[in-house]
């Protein structure tokens, strides 16, 4: 999938890999590219910049932890994420039922 086509929903895509509860930076990633059967399968240059921007938003908080000596950041959805995630859901399907409309159109209406 061109990157261009994701512009706009990048932040919706990446709170909906958290709703499920906390990942690290990189489950996020393979959570994302694992739902959309590899589709859309971003680089860390693009998800961890977009998931230090949703924390300092305030959609996400995030954790610091140690496994296996190494350090690893941990992220969730706040109130204002799940918010935000319901808000974009509802952006989306408006979105797709018009998309969808106008591309399974068979005839354009004349106008004048």
């Amino acid at each position: 999938m061109r990157a261009e086509a994701l512009k706009g929903h990048l932040d919706g895509l990446l709170l909906a890999t958290l709703e499920e509860g906390p990942r690290h930076g990189y489950a996020v990633k393979e959570a994302l590219a694992e739902a959309t059967g590899g589709r859309i399968d971003l680089p860390t240059g693009t998800v961890y910049p977009a998931l230090h921007r949703l924390e300092r938003a305030g959609l996400i908080s995030g954790t610091w932890s140690v496994v296996s000596g190494r350090r690893r950041r941990s992220y969730q959805l706040t109130d204002a994420g799940r918010d935000a995630l319901s808000t974009e859901r509802a952006g989306w399907q408006e979105f797709a039922t018009a998309i969808t409309a106008a591309l399974g159109a068979r005839t354009w209406p004349a106008t004048s």
